[in-house]
């Protein structure tokens, strides 16, 4: 197994960068064998060569790659970031969540209900003046605290 090594970029232009440097392994053979862009951490990717010289040929002149980091990953450090945690876990009635995706993004809500086989939540709007209930994917809800 080849050593892993830490590419910093513009936090939010992981994926185009990884996309680019994809690009140019598959026009030449720079030894990139794999490239990870995990989602929970901005502004870091994970590429995967044959030796650490390769780097510079893999990464120069790339819009938004600010450098790389010397030094070799452990996959095992990786890892935690790649296992998907499940989308309910940590989620119970009566939370307080907030909304990160859909049309009511950014707006606040109370868990009356829980649906773990289809792994949605049904939530009251906090910040109408009526009762509004409404059931999203738990995908889509970030826990902000608890009542």
């Amino acid at each position: 197994m080849a050593p892993y090594y830490t590419i910093r970029t513009t936090a939010g232009q992981e994926n185009n960068v990884a996309l680019l440097i994809e690009a140019r392994a598959k026009a030449a053979d720079m030894g990139v064998l794999s490239i990870i862009v995990p989602k929970d951490i901005n502004g870091f990717i994970f590429i995967e060569v044959t030796h650490a010289t390769k780097i510079m040929n893999a990464i120069s002149g790339i819009r938004h790659v600010k450098g790389w980091i010397p030094g070799v990953v452990n996959i095992e450090e990786i890892e935690k970031f790649l296992i998907q945690k499940p989308p309910l876990e940590g989620l119970n009635v009566g939370d307080i969540v907030e909304i990160v995706s859909g049309p009511f993004r950014g707006m606040t809500g109370k868990i009356t209900k829980i649906n773990a086989e289809k792994e949605e939540v049904t939530l009251e709007l906090l910040e109408v003046t009526y009762t509004l209930p409404i059931t999203i994917n738990a995908d889509a809800v970030r826990k902000a605290s608890k009542t």
